[in-house]
């Protein structure tokens, strides 16, 4: 699931207040971006069109989570850019970047309970 920067932007926006009135979120991207309201409402189709959200009678809710969205968007990059590879992902990662005593112990965590 591909979009942009700015309707990523706009997507944590509805996600941050959702549910929300296409109204009020009118008038929190003029503030936050300084959109119009034709602007609003073409990003906002968009992301309906993607099957990320969907305006009901002029109430706009998710259809996928934020925590959903960004699960499917990792998976999509470890399996484009490293062939689905979690030791390669995190082979790449740490050989720049060292884990901290306390990223590795999350890090286990994480994968003691994928193991159950």
């Amino acid at each position: 699931m591909e979009i942009g920067e700015v309707q990523m932007q706009f997507a944590e926006l509805i996600w941050d207040n959702e549910p929300i009135g296409s109204g009020m979120l009118v008038r929190l991207s003029a503030n936050q971006f300084g959109w119009k309201k034709s602007t609003t409402y073409t990003v906002l189709k968009k992301l309906c069109d993607k099957g990320l959200f969907k305006n009901d009678e002029g109430v706009v809710t998710s259809l996928i989570s934020k925590e959903e969205f960004y699960r499917r968007k990792s998976e999509q990059f470890v399996e484009e850019t490293f062939g689905g590879s979690l030791p390669a992902f995190l082979a790449a990662f740490t050989s720049r970047q060292k884990l901290s005593e306390k990223e590795i112990a999350e890090i286990r965590k994480i994968i003691d309970s994928a193991k159950d």
